[in-house]
C-alpha cells in the first residue's frame, strides 16, 4: 500500500473553518485508501486524527513557515517510514516540499484550496505580486497539483503556465450520500433553541467572521439585503453563526428587532444547515470555492449567492438548489430570496456522487498515487 505524508502548516484538529474541515476530512478518507502520516503543528489535538498517524513536527510559532529545522525532522520521518509521496496543504511550505523532493527522491503534490495570490489581491493586500511569483514557482516544481475547482485548474494552466497534465481536480467533499430526511425536525430544534417561530422562514449565514470577505458579506446582509426584506411580507429570521465576530458589533444585539440574530460558533453546523430554509452567501471577495455553499446544498438547503460566492461550484449537479445573482445587485438578491424561500426542492442525487469524500479519495488514489 502506498505510503503518503501530508504536511499541514496550521491547526485543523478540531476544525472551525471550511479549510480546516477540508483537511480533516481529506485526510480521514485518504487514510482509508493508503498508509497515511500527517505532520502538523503542535497545537492540534492528535486524538481527533482518524485513519492516519499524526506527528506534531511543526512549530506553532508564526516563524514556522521559515523554520529550516523542520526539514531535518521531516526528512527523518520520510526515511524511517519509507514514504514515497508528500502532499503539502497550500503552497506556503512549497520550498520545504521541494527540498524534501530533492533530498528524499519522493513525489511532491501541492494540495491547493484556491489561488492564494488572487485571494489576497481581492482583499487589497499590496504584496500579492510577490506571492504570485512564489506560488507559481511552487506549483511548477510540484509533480502534481490538486485543484479544488475547474476554474482554479484553468487559472493555473492559463495564467500561471502550470503543465495541464499535472493539474488534477480534487473538489471539496461532503460526507452525506443523499438528501436529508430530517430537515423539518432540525428546524424545529434550532427554532426552539433560539426562540424563533418555526413557521417563519429561517435564513442562515455562516463563516469565520474575522475574515474580511465573510465580515463584508455580513455587513451586506445588515445594510443592504435585510432592509429590502423588511419591506416585503416575508416572515423570517436571519441567523448568523461563526466565530470571532468583532466585539464592536456587540453580538448583533442592535439588529435583533430587525430579525437578525447571532448564535456564535455552533458545534454541529450540519444541524443548522439542515434547519435553514435558505442559505445566504453575499460574498464578493476572496478566491476559491466557498465551502459553506457546498455544505448547505449537501444538507438539502437552497442557496442564494453572488457570482463571486458561487465560483468553483459544479453547476451541472446543483439543479435548482443554487440561485446566482450579480455582485452588488442587492435588489435582485432580495428578489431571489423571496422567490426561493418557500420552494421545497431536493438536492439532486448527482450532487452527492460528485462531492462525496469517499469517491474523491478513491479517485485521488487512482489518478495521482
Amino acid at each position: 500500500m502506498e505510503k503518503v505524508l501530508n504536511i499541514v502548516s496550521y491547526p485543523y484538529l478540531p476544525f472551525f473553518s471550511g479549510g480546516q474541515k477540508l483537511i480533516a476530512h481529506f485526510n480521514q478518507y485518504l487514510g482509508e485508501q493508503c498508509t497515511l502520516y500527517v505532520a502538523g503543528t503542535t497545537d492540534n489535538n492528535a486524538s481527533l486524527a482518524k485513519n492516519y498517524t499524526f506527528y506534531p513536527l511543526l512549530s506553532k510559532s508564526k516563524f514556522r513557515y521559515a523554520d529550516f529545522n523542520s526539514f531535518f525532522r521531516l526528512k527523518k520521518l520520510i526515511t524511517d517510514q519509507q514514504i514515497t509521496t508528500v502532499i503539502i496543504e497550500h503552497p506556503y511550505l512549497g520550498w520545504l516540499g521541494w527540498m524534501l523532493k530533492k533530498a528524499c527522491k519522493i513525489k511532491l503534490i501541492i494540495h491547493t484550496h484556491n489561488i492564494e495570490y488572487e485571494r489576497f489581491r481581492t482583499v487589497g493586500k499590496s504584496w500579492w505580486p510577490i506571492l504570485k511569483l512564489y506560488e507559481q514557482w511552487v506549483l511548477k516544481k510540484a509533480d502534481t497539483v490538486f485543484c479544488i475547482s475547474d476554474e482554479d485548474r484553468h487559472w493555473m494552466i492559463e495564467k500561471l503556465h502550470v503543465d495541464q497534465q499535472k493539474c488534477i481536480l480534487v473538489p471539496y467533499g461532503i460526507n452525506q450520500q443523499q438528501n436529508p430526511t430530517d430537515k423539518k425536525e432540525c428546524k424545529t430544534l434550532v427554532c426552539k433553541r433560539h426562540g424563533f417561530d418555526s413557521t417563519h422562514q429561517l435564513l442562515l449565514f455562516n463563516g469565520l467572521l474575522d475574515y474580511k470577505p465573510n465580515l463584508d458579506a455580513l455587513k451586506m446582509i445588515i445594510e443592504q439585503i435585510n432592509p429590502l426584506l423588511l419591506k416585503s411580507s416575508l416572515k423570517y429570521n436571519i441567523l448568523i453563526t461563526g466565530k470571532r465576530l468583532p466585539a464592536e458589533m456587540d453580538e448583533l444585539k442592535a439588529w435583533n428587532e430587525h430579525h437578525i440574530f447571532y448564535a456564535g460558533f455552533v458545534d454541529d453546523i450540519d444541524l443548522y444547515f439542515k434547519a435553514a430554509d435558505l442559505f445566504l452567501n453575499p460574498v464578493q471577495s476572496g478566491a476559491g470555492v466557498k465551502t459553506k455553499v457546498v455544505e448547505a446544498i449537501a444538507c438539502g438547503t437552497s442557496v442564494v449567492s453572488t457570482a463571486t460566492g458561487a465560483i468553483g461550484i459544479e453547476l451541472s449537479v446543483t439543479g435548482k438548489k443554487l440561485s446566482i445573482v450579480n455582485n452588488n445587485d442587492w435588489n435582485r438578491f432580495a428578489e431571489a430570496v423571496l422567490k426561493t424561500a418557500d420552494e421545497q426542492i431536493d438536492t439532486p442525487q448527482e450532487y452527492y456522487k460528485y462531492y462525496n469524500w469517499q469517491h474523491i479519495a478513491e479517485q485521488v488514489i487512482k489518478t495521482s498515487l
